[in-house]
């Protein structure tokens, strides 16, 4: 309970990075009534009991030194003249539950919705949100999480080795099949689809799931235990809920979607419906989170992903093929597994770009093996054939974990000497 001057109310919280064509401490009341119970003018409506109840209240203001030039353009500062100093810094601002309740799109409306439009601000963004927990466990939250990926795939004390069916499109359901019968030969832990891959024409959903299921069954019956295959199942509400429910009576053990594109909504609908762990893909997010000065912090991203239902999430890859630098994507792949609120832990999945030689930094920046590596190209493309990428991936991690360095321990190993010389080269 945080005290508001006027009685006791929950609170949760948002903090944000502020760049404002007027002095901070403005801005941060401008964002506050915006976001509550105000707006830019006063109202009869808006009476002092109302607003002891409703309106959010800021907590903190951090200033910044001041920008000369705007990072982004409003035409509201240059209508009002407001002059030639941009004032920065970081802000916290409190929202009564009450206004929300559990209900995450609206939420997201009040902590990133009208105030990324605000004429006054030439940058916003998110950085942190925090809840009582009380408050969290009104969302439903990872059904299964790390402890729960880890028993369907069989793995613990290690991370998960994984790989994505390459080519990303035009495989037939048959030359899918055929690549996911070597994988599970290789010993992989875990497959996915490819975000590009749904229910196209040549390669419709139910016909790659006729072709996939029996050879995974073949491998469940040789080694004892399923391979995990997130399919991507996402599309409508009904769409994801029949092929989830066709995936579970076949006997599979994880679905995928796409996160930004069904939306929190829809991610909550399949957390309530599945019985599968949920791989939650973030292609998009780039668009949210490249600016500095828009948008919102992974750490935020993940979060809200949490409370929505996702099991596993995707963080990037270290020396990677996107933009990012490293010590951001290990900083995602942290928060995935920091305590929030009392919501359970995601698995943090790093993909694009990776092969074995990158396990030591992972491990090392990280400090933990609660995670999936994925290879593509490092597994698949491996000059010795698949069986020798996923040997080399495994190879890779057990160097990291043991502590030995990956160019003696791959002295005595083929498949991770052929993999340093195919991929390797400085490794910073």
């Amino acid at each position: 309970m945080l005290h508001n001057g006027s009685g006791h109310r929950e609170e949760f919280r948002a903090r944000y990075f502020v760049e404002s064509a007027v002095p901070l401490q403005q801005a941060a009341e401008v964002i506050a009534g915006e976001q509550s119970s105000g707006t830019f003018l006063s109202l009869p409506g808006e009476t002092q009991e109302l607003k002891d109840r409703f309106r959010a209240r800021v907590t903190r203001v951090d200033t910044h030194p001041p920008s000369m030039l705007p990072s982004l353009h409003s035409a509201w500062a240059a209508r009002h003249a407001t002059g030639t100093i941009f004032h920065r810094g970081e802000i916290e601002i409190a929202f009564p539950i009450e206004n929300v309740g559990s209900n995450l799109t609206t939420l997201m409306a009040t902590v990133a919705g009208n105030l990324f439009e605000l004429g006054e601000l030439t940058a916003v963004r998110l950085l942190d949100i925090d809840m009582p927990d009380s408050y969290a466990a009104q969302f439903h939250g990872p059904q299964f999480g790390v402890a729960g990926t880890r028993k369907k795939a069989g793995v613990e004390g290690r991370p998960i080795i994984g790989t994505i069916i390459k080519p990303s499109v035009g495989l037939s359901p048959d030359q899918t099949a055929e690549l996911v019968d070597s994988l599970c030969a290789a010993g992989i832990d875990f497959i996915k689809d490819d975000e590009l891959m749904a229910d196209p024409p040549y390669a419709p959903f139910n016909a790659r799931l006729a072709a996939v299921m029996p050879v995974l069954h073949k491998h469940a019956d040789r080694t004892g235990h399923m391979p995990m295959y997130a399919i991507n199942i996402s599309g409508t509400i009904e769409e994801m809920r029949n092929r989830h429910d066709a995936v579970l009576a076949q006997g599979g053990t994880c679905v995928m979607a796409s996160a930004n594109w069904i939306g929190l909504s829809g991610l909550q609908y399949l957390r309530t419906h599945s019985q599968l762990p949920i791989h939650a893909h973030r292609n998009g997010w780039g668009a949210m989170t490249r600016h500095p000065g828009l948008g919102y912090e992974f750490r935020v991203y993940q979060k809200l992903l949490r409370l929505a239902g996702a099991d596993q999430l995707h963080v990037n890859g270290v020396q990677g093929k996107f933009w990012e630098p490293d010590d951001s994507v290990i900083a995602s792949a942290a928060s995935c597994l920091a305590p929030f609120a009392g919501v359970s832990p995601l698995m943090p999945v790093f993909s694009s770009g990776q092969w074995a030689g990158l396990a030591p930094m992972i491990h090392a920046k990280l400090r933990s093996n609660d995670l999936m590596h994925l290879a593509g190209g490092g597994i698949i493309g491996h000059p010795d054939g698949i069986a020798a990428g996923v040997a080399s991936m495994r190879e890779g991690w057990e160097a990291a974990c043991e502590g030995i360095a990956i160019e003696q321990y791959a002295k005595n190993r083929p498949a991770l000497r052929a993999a340093l010389v195919k991929f390797g080269g400085p490794i910073s």
